[in-house]
């Protein structure tokens, strides 16, 4: 019976479930939040594989308290938005050695340690995106997509895109 319980437990548990994250309940991202359409528009022009993620990188930085461009942003830099990454992990966290079980996952994970942890927590968005990739030129690189992603999507942002 004991083996029922615990069984029936396990799924009640949310899908994403790290060490990085605490038990508060993610926000809600709703269909008809700007950025939500914004961001998959973004993806789906860069010929993104994550732009059926876009909800997950909103959610991420709302309970972090994150710019909700930074995170899809570093994605595009390290994966190509999602195009060349392994072990779900599309923002190339950890040199890219690190495992997700899940995009999702990864996705919290990241933005977790971006907002909690004291290598990251108060610093400006330069020295934050310098400490996350010491690559001379990687901060401006990150700014420039934020930049794009924030102007929304007409031809001069597509024109962009490339070059980034």
């Amino acid at each position: 019976m004991k083996q029922i319980l615990l069984a029936t437990g396990l799924l009640a548990l949310p899908a994403v479930v790290s060490s990085t994250q605490d038990a508060k309940q993610l926000p809600e991202i709703k269909q008809d939040d700007p950025r939500l359409e914004r961001l998959r528009r973004f993806f789906a022009a860069y010929d993104s594989p994550l732009s059926s993620a876009a909800a997950e990188f909103l959610v991420a930085a709302d309970k972090n308290d994150l710019d909700w461009r930074l995170l899809p942003s570093i994605s595009i830099v390290e994966s190509s938005g999602g195009k060349a990454y392994a072990n779900n992990n599309v923002l190339g966290w950890d040199n890219a050695r690190r495992s997700f079980t899940s995009v999702q996952e990864g996705i919290l994970a990241v933005a977790d340690r971006l907002a909690n942890s004291k290598l990251y927590k108060d610093k400006d968005l330069d020295a934050l995106l310098a400490t996350y990739n010491p690559v001379p030129n990687y901060p401006n690189r990150v700014k420039a997509v934020m930049r794009a992603l924030g102007k929304g999507l007409d031809e001069e942002v597509a024109a962009l895109l490339p070059k980034i």
